[in-house]
C-alpha cells in the first residue's frame, strides 16, 4: 500500500477508468488508485468490465448509494484516512501528465499538515480543481470538503483552508489536466450538464457563501490546532 491515495469518484464515463490508467502508466506513478461508483450507475457494468479485468492491489473501486461528487468523496476519505498518510481527489475528467506528480506531492506533503495542488490547464493557481491534503485534515474535520456542498465550490474551500492555516502550495509545473468542456476538452454531456445546471451553480454558491461564513471559521480554528501541535 502507497502512503497516497487518490480518489475518483465518477458516474456515467466508464470509459475513463482505462484513460486513468493509461496515466498512471505513463508517468510512472505508484500512488494507490480507487475509483467511487454509484451502485444505481446506469453504467455500472461497463465500470466492472475494466475493474474486473485489473490484478492490481493498488487499484480498487468502491460501490455505494448515489451521494453525489461532495458526498461520494467524503465517504470514501472519511473510510480510507485513517489507512493513508495522504489523501488526494481528482474527477474522472483529470488526466495527470506529468512522470513522478505523485512523488511530488508527497514531498510536498511531508512536512507536516497541508494541501498541495498542480496546474489542471485551466484554472491553474486560481482554484485546486483536483488536490491532495494529509489525511490528518480529514480525520480533524470528518469531511474532506464541507458536506454542505454537491458538486461545485469544493475547490474554493481547499483554497481558503490552505491559506488561512499558510499550508498551500501550488505546483505549476505538476499537470493534472482537466479535460472540461469549458476548454473544448470534452462533450458537455449529462453530467455537466447536471452539475453546472443553474439550479446547481446557485445552490451550491449559497451553500459555500453560508459555509464561508459560518462553520469555515470552527474548521480553521480546528487546523491551525492541528498545525500547531505538528
Amino acid at each position: 500500500m502507497d502512503e497516497l491515495l487518490m480518489i475518483v469518484p465518477t458516474r456515467g464515463r466508464p470509459d475513463s477508468v482505462p484513460a486513468i490508467l493509461d496515466c498512471w502508466r505513463q508517468t510512472g506513478a505508484t500512488a494507490d488508485l480507487l475509483f467511487a461508483v454509484d451502485d444505481d450507475d446506469p453504467m455500472l457494468p461497463g465500470y466492472r468490465e475494466h475493474m474486473e479485468t485489473l490484478n492490481d492491489p493498488h487499484i480498487r473501486w468502491r460501490t455505494g448509494p448515489r451521494l453525489r461528487m461532495c458526498g461520494t468523496l467524503n465517504a470514501a476519505a472519511v473510510e480510507m484516512a485513517p489507512h493513508y498518510r495522504f489523501l488526494a481527489f481528482m474527477g474522472d475528467d483529470h488526466r495527470p501528465r506529468t512522470p513522478g506528480w505523485d512523488e511530488r506531492f508527497r514531498i510536498c506533503m511531508s512536512g507536516g499538515p497541508g494541501i498541495v495542488y498542480g496546474n489542471d490547464l485551466l484554472m491553474s493557481e486560481r482554484m485546486p480543481t483536483a488536490v491532495a491534503m494529509t489525511s490528518d485534515i480529514v480525520r480533524t474535520l470528518g469531511y474532506m470538503a464541507p458536506s454542505c456542498l454537491v458538486h461545485l465550490c469544493l475547490d474554493l474551500v481547499w483554497l481558503e483552508w490552505g491559506k488561512a492555516i499558510g499550508r498551500i502550495t501550488y505546483l505549476g509545473d505538476v499537470i493534472l489536466e482537466h479535460m472540461h468542456p469549458a476548454a473544448a476538452k470534452a462533450a458537455f454531456d449529462g453530467g455537466y450538464q447536471e452539475c453546472n445546471s443553474t439550479e446547481q451553480v446557485a445552490a451550491d454558491s449559497a451553500a459555500y457563501f453560508a459555509y464561508m461564513e459560518g462553520e469555515f471559521h470552527s474548521d480553521v480554528d480546528k487546523l491551525r490546532k492541528l498545525v500547531e501541535a505538528s
